[in-house]
């Protein structure tokens, strides 16, 4: 199940891209959407420790479910 999530620090395509290989780098089967406007990413395939993790060591700020 598809989960969202909000993350700060998010500006450009490149930011996008890097939470987006974070986070397939810890899961690599995961599907990853990133919505810029939102401030947001919808994970489906990782824990929210999984993403937690790979947006925190990317160096963007976790900031739990969207809801």
């Amino acid at each position: 199940m598809a989960t969202t999530y909000h993350v700060t620090g998010m500006t450009c395509g490149g930011c996008a891209r890097s939470v987006e290989a974070a986070i397939k780098a810890i899961a690599a089967d995961a599907k990853v959407e990133v919505d810029l406007g939102k401030a947001a990413v919808t994970v489906d395939g990782a824990s929210e420790a999984e993403v937690r993790t790979a947006v925190d060591e990317a160096g963007f700020g976790f900031q739990g479910r969207a809801g």
